[in-house]
């Protein structure tokens, strides 16, 4: 079935296809561990990182409600990055967001409000942790249906990087 057929907001005469079924994961990472890596800086390397960084450790605080995430992803259609309830495409604003996650401090344009571009991703965690993009190509693994990187690799990164700013880095990337 067309997306014209099942009453979507196509332009007229453009034609694209629906998936039946989409996976989505509402899996949190466990921030436990960071948390207590954060607690062990002192305020120089804190300072550091919020000044590099700015607000992100704010997101350790963040409580996720899975139960309002599950009904939220029911909703969710992913060939449009937006929630369709019947004929309605609703994308909310950074501002919705941010009240559903009760996170006061979010700031629009920071690192963790911008999607990832995955080769990018890799690029750039290479750059930020000193390691080589063959070191981190190295440790991905596959997840699901997902690639990813092991927290244990990144948290030894960031307890025994020689490089501060390398450390704080690593950490940054902990927090998606």
């Amino acid at each position: 079935k067309t997306q014209l057929e099942r009453g979507d907001s196509l332009a007229k005469g453009y034609t694209s296809e629906l998936w039946d079924y989409s996976r989505i994961s509402v899996t949190q990472n466990n921030l436990h561990e960071l948390k207590e890596i954060w607690d062990q800086w002192n305020d120089e390397i804190k300072q550091l990182f919020y000044y590099n960084y700015r607000d992100l450790p704010y997101l350790l605080d963040i409580k996720v409600d899975e139960h309002l995430f599950r009904a939220l992803a029911q909703y969710w259609n992913p060939s449009y990055s937006c929630f369709t309830f019947g004929k309605v495409d609703l994308v909310p604003t950074v501002e919705e967001y941010t009240a559903l996650l009760r996170c006061s401090r979010f700031q629009v344009d920071k690192a963790y409000s911008r999607a990832a571009y995955v080769p990018a991703f890799w690029k750039n965690l290479a750059n930020i942790t000193g390691m080589s993009e063959q070191w981190i190509i190295a440790r991905i693994k596959q997840k699901g249906e997902c690639k990813c990187i092991l927290w244990k690799n990144l948290r030894d990164l960031i307890l025994a990087h020689p490089d501060t700013k390398s450390r704080i880095g690593s950490a940054k990337w902990t927090t998606y």
